[in-house]
């Protein structure tokens, strides 16, 4: 039965549901991580991303203002106001005491001691009267369990890009990876093309030795290539860290291209040189054009890369604030604001938000560029 035509045989439906299944696991946390960036921290703290739709029940605790904000109406004193502070929801209980903070129903009167009554309505607005003046300086506290509507609201990216500083580490992060990007691709098609089409003496081991580089861990070479940038002026720069890039990125760049370039049609080179092209020109006119898919998968590992790096980021370009990039904010954004998710959420999703982009831009020819050389 496989071998019917227009059938699809059990290794192709092996294959689909198993990029399915990748695709699934990529895109719920995605999609969960946009919808937290929308939602306040209480609203996070309360029910996940996929209640976001839902009502929320969540716990409330409100203290009272103080006893010397008591008016005499009626002849008792009053303090009134609303547990929700100008925030919507609903009371289902409420109580007096942390332990039971649901031990009373909405709209009856509650004796806090010394002949103080307490009533919640189901609004949240609270009343709190006594036949003679309050003592103290601290107002009471209120406890309920309330059900609290969705609500999305974008202040979360105005306090990222804003006053955490997002927005100045968002600009390093593009001086850093556009020409750590741009800078290996013009190195590596020259390169490339020199190992692909023209002939002289040890290209063959040139060529094991790009690949010998491409299992050789770059944490070995940060501390030597630090040394060297101090040595000649560039360490701690823009340029040390582009230089950084271009060198951990040469090889896995020259190995695509090469393997892309060695696949065109040797005619149309043969034909070029017969009219008296120059390698450069051939180059130039016709083998770039006809890599662009090559160059285009490059450019999407090389961009990701440098955008999501930390680790040659800090060895290289340092952590002050005018040079903090993208990776490193966000670290520090755990470390000082480890509760405020919505926080955390927000800057996450703007962190991926232009490697996204540049994906879907450029994915068309990705799998073209992937699969160069692999069929003759």
């Amino acid at each position: 039965m496989e071998n019917i035509v227009g059938t699809k045989s059990r290794l192709v439906w092996a294959v689909n549901l198993c990029a399915l299944v990748l695709v699934l696991l990529w895109t719920f946390p995605t999609f969960g991580l946009l919808v937290s960036s929308f939602r306040d921290r209480d609203q996070i703290s309360a029910s996940g991303w996929w209640k976001a739709m839902f009502p929320s029940e969540a716990s409330v605790q409100y203290r009272a203002p103080g006893p010397d904000t008591a008016t005499l109406i009626n002849g008792l004193y009053t303090i009134e106001g609303n547990i929700f502070e100008g925030g919507a929801g609903q009371v289902q209980a409420f109580g007096t005491s942390i332990r039971e903070p649901g031990a009373h129903e909405v709209g009856s009167s509650v004796d806090a001691g010394d002949g103080i009554a307490l009533t919640v309505a189901q609004d949240g607005a609270f009343k709190i009267t006594s036949p003679s003046a309050m003592e103290g300086t601290r107002g009471m506290r209120i406890f309920a369990n309330s059900v609290t509507p969705a609500k999305f609201t974008i202040s979360n990216y105005g306090r990222v890009l804003g006053a955490e500083g997002i927005g100045r580490a968002f600009l390093n992060t593009m001086t850093v990876s556009i020409p750590a990007t741009i800078i290996p691709i013009l190195v590596a098609a020259f390169a490339a093309y020199a190992l692909a089409w023209m002939e002289f003496p040890g290209r063959a081991l040139i060529i094991a030795g790009v690949v010998g580089l491409l299992v050789v861990p770059l944490q070995l070479a940060l501390i030597p290539l630090l040394k060297l940038h101090n040595e000649i002026g560039i360490g701690k720069s823009y340029m040390g860290i582009w230089l950084a890039h271009t060198g951990f990125g040469l090889p896995l760049a020259v190995y695509l291209l090469r393997n892309y370039m060695v696949g065109l049609p040797r005619e149309i080179i043969e034909s070029a040189r017969v009219d008296g092209a120059t390698d450069f020109n051939i180059f130039l006119k016709i083998i770039l054009p006809l890599s662009f898919p090559a160059l285009a998968s490059f450019a999407i590992f090389q961009f990701l890369w440098t955008w999501n790096d930390l680790l040659v980021a800090l060895v290289f370009l340092g952590n002050s604030a005018d040079q903090l990039v993208m990776t490193g904010q966000l670290k520090n954004l755990m470390g000082s604001r480890g509760g405020d998710w919505e926080i955390l959420a927000t800057s996450a999703f703007v962190t991926i938000a232009v490697p996204l982009v540049v994906f879907f831009a450029m994915q068309k020819y990705l799998v073209r560029g992937l699969l160069a050389g692999s069929v003759k």
